[in-house]
Parts: C-alpha cells; sequence; structure tokens
C-alpha cells in the first residue's frame, strides 16, 4: 500500500527526515486501515461535503494543498530569507496530514454516495486526525498543523506552518466552491 500512496502523492518524498516520513507513512497507513479506504476509493471521494457535486477529489485536495503551502514556504524563504524561517519538514507533513481524519469522518453508501460516518457526526476531522499523528508520536507542531487548519484553529495562534496550511486548505476549497458559484449564476443568466 505504502508503494501505491507514494505514487498518488509524491511529495511524500519532501520530506528530508525518514523518521517523521515514516511516522508520516504510519499514520496514513493507519487511518485507511482503521477507516475501509483504498486508494482506489480516495481517488473517488470527496474532498468535502460542503460542494456537490464536488469537482476535486480527496487525494486531488491534499496534493493541492501541501504542494500550495510548499511552494509558497519556498517563494517566502527566496524573499524573505531567514525572517520568516518556515520547517519545511513539518509543512509536508501537516500538509499530508491535515485532512487525514476524513477517512474516519466519511463513508461511501452502497449507492456510491459520500456521507458522514458516526464519528464524524460526533468528532470533526481535525481532532480525530490529531489523534491519530499523537498516536503515531508526530511532532506537536504537525499535530498543531492538523487541529487548526479549519475553523477550530480560528481561537487559537497558529505556527507560520500552520497558518501556510490553513490558508492553502481555505484557497482550494473556496476556489473550488466559487467555480459552482460561477456555474450555477452562468445557468440562471441562460
Amino acid at each position: 500500500m505504502r508503494e501505491r500512496l507514494l505514487e498518488l502523492m509524491p511529495e511524500f518524498d519532501l520530506i528530508q527526515d525518514g523518521d517523521l516520513r515514516e511516522k508520516t507513512f504510519q499514520v496514513w497507513e493507519a487511518a485507511m486501515e482503521r477507516s475501509g479506504w483504498t486508494p482506489a476509493g480516495l481517488l473517488q471521494m470527496p474532498f468535502t461535503l460542503l460542494i456537490n457535486p464536488c469537482p476535486a477529489n480527496y487525494i486531488e485536495h491534499i496534493r493541492a494543498v501541501t504542494l500550495t503551502a510548499y511552494r509558497t514556504a519556498l517563494l517566502f524563504g527566496e524573499i524573505y530569507g531567514n525572517r520568516v524561517p518556515i520547517n519545511l519538514d513539518y509543512l509536508v507533513s501537516g500538509g499530508l496530514l491535515h485532512d487525514i481524519g476524513k477517512l474516519l469522518e466519511y463513508e461511501t453508501l452502497n449507492d456510491g454516495g459520500t456521507v458522514q460516518t458516526r464519528c464524524g457526526k460526533l468528532i470533526r476531522h481535525p481532532f480525530s486526525g490529531v489523534a491519530l499523528a499523537h498516536e503515531f508520536g508526530l511532532p506537536l507542531e504537525v499535530q498543531h498543523m492538523i487541529a487548526t487548519h479549519a475553523g477550530e484553529g480560528d481561537k487559537v495562534k497558529r505556527t507560520p506552518e500552520a497558518t501556510l496550511i490553513n490558508k492553502a486548505d481555505f484557497m482550494s476549497f473556496e476556489t473550488l466552491r466559487d467555480l459552482q458559484i460561477k456555474k450555477e449564476l452562468a445557468a440562471r443568466l441562460g
């Protein structure tokens, strides 16, 4: 399964720290095993239930958020130098894991539809994601990114890495959501 995950998300190889890369893989493998999601299923799973129909799958969203945050951090490094220090390994791990709790939050019905699980209705994915990351010993900085990437993090002070993940996540979500709004407006205007 690890080889397939790496094929789908080559960003794992951006993590230079071997131990951190291994722990990031372990969280993914545990989440998939516990939830029953397969790599093929994740290519069909919508990344959100708030956009219907959702124009992007879960894997595309994870990659978009991770790479948006990563490339922004590289750009900041070019422009700001050492004045904005970013731990790129933590950033990539946090990007790959920011929505890992959705594997426990979503399930596919027999008709192919995706809905929230009982767990997902009670515990949103930032919480279940942090629990998984904690279980496998991910650094607190990575757990912080998972915990604060969504609205739940709006009441805490985010690290620079967490801010990059949060903004990249909302850029992805809002851009894709607004495509739906644009289509709806076009349909009404004829």
